[in-house]
């Protein structure tokens, strides 16, 4: 656990850093059409170095997001330089007097995430930068670590550097959320461990995260919240609206970008979380991975649409029908029965 929040520190200071001062060209699309920007790759470098050098001794597998293929290629040269000299920045205020890493050693570490995952062994998953629409955005993001043991996540960690420490409010999923980054009360980290809880804590520092995450459970619909993604592409805005009225919830949807809404849940800022992306859309397990633990160690339920639980073992994809829907348990009950009837009456 320590290496872990470790890593995710490192990485989310340097994301802070790139946030608030990402220029032209450090900023491209990928085939998908979804955006990468130098402080992803860099994120990425970053974990997978600390990772490594906390757990020398150790086999090293790692399922994340990113790859340097275009970075190789001339017109990358740009990013790759100045991913670089981001990347020797923190490693150089980590470990004072340290060889600085050639550009060659960056993006070797940047590649350590290729792996397959799968049901056997321990995988890091990582996202370094989830939600980077929310990022180029100025909006929320979250870097995301997960650890998975014979296909089961035992240890997740999110860095959410723009997240307040107290309640979200609705203009917290807005575009001046990064503006507060590093302001007093803003930045948090989450932590989970398979059995042993979930917890929230500053994201500046060192200490390990010490407020105990616990969710009451509530059937009062008109007064929770629900939650979904900021981007139309990641959430059905209109079936949602059904769900939700079905239910009687009654107060508008707090969007958000990225797994920052697993922590929310966890942390009681409202009771549902809604995922439904388009038709077609496949999820990746390092969009989920870190934030599904969360949720389960503060006593939420995850599931997809049916109600089946997400297996994380079976490489780098999710299998799942329809969405994800994530709740208090009550909640989770009375939302898989408005799925089935909403689906069911073709409204």
């Amino acid at each position: 656990m320590h290496s872990a929040l470790t890593a995710v520190r490192l990485a989310s200071k340097l994301c802070q850093r790139v946030q608030l001062q990402l220029k032209a060209g450090e900023k491209t699309d990928k085939a998908d059409e979804s955006p990468v920007t130098v402080a992803d790759y860099g994120a990425q470098a970053l974990v997978a170095w600390s990772l490594q050098r906390s757990l020398p001794n150790q086999p090293f597998s790692m399922v994340a997001e990113e790859d340097s293929v275009d970075l190789r290629q001339p017109e990358g040269a740009g990013m790759a330089a100045r991913i670089t000299a981001m990347v020797n920045e923190v490693v150089s205020q980590e470990e004072p007097g340290s060889q600085p890493l050639s550009e060659a050693d960056v993006l070797g570490l940047i590649d350590t995430g290729g792996s397959e995952g799968g049901s056997q062994g321990r995988h890091w998953v990582l996202d370094p930068i989830d939600g980077t629409r929310g990022f180029v955005g100025m909006r929320q993001y979250a870097v995301c670590l997960g650890l998975l043991d014979q296909g089961q996540v035992v240890v997740g960690v999110l860095g959410c550097p723009n997240l307040p420490g107290g309640q979200i409010q609705d203009e917290d999923g807005a575009g001046n959320s990064a503006a507060k980054a590093g302001t007093d009360g803003v930045g948090v980290i989450f932590a989970a461990q398979k059995g042993a809880g979930s917890y929230a804590g500053p994201l500046a520092g060192s200490a390990f995260p010490r407020d105990r995450l616990q969710l009451s459970d509530t059937q009062n619909f008109s007064q929770i919240r629900f939650m979904e993604s900021y981007e139309s592409k990641h959430s059905d805005f209109s079936f949602t609206a059904k769900l939700a009225a079905k239910l009687g919830v009654s107060r508008p949807a707090l969007r958000i970008d990225s797994q920052a809404k697993y922590g929310a849940l966890a942390r009681g800022d409202a009771a549902i979380n809604l995922r439904f992306p388009r038709p077609g859309y496949r999820e990746k397990i390092w969009d989920h991975a870190a934030g599904a633990l969360i949720v389960q160690e503060a006593g939420g339920v995850i599931s997809d649409a049916s109600g089946a639980p997400l297996d994380f073992g079976k490489g780098r994809w999710l299998d799942l029908d329809r969405g994800i829907v994530s709740a208090t348990p009550a909640v989770h009950a009375a939302l898989l029965q408005a799925i089935q009837e909403v689906s069911q009456s073709g409204d």
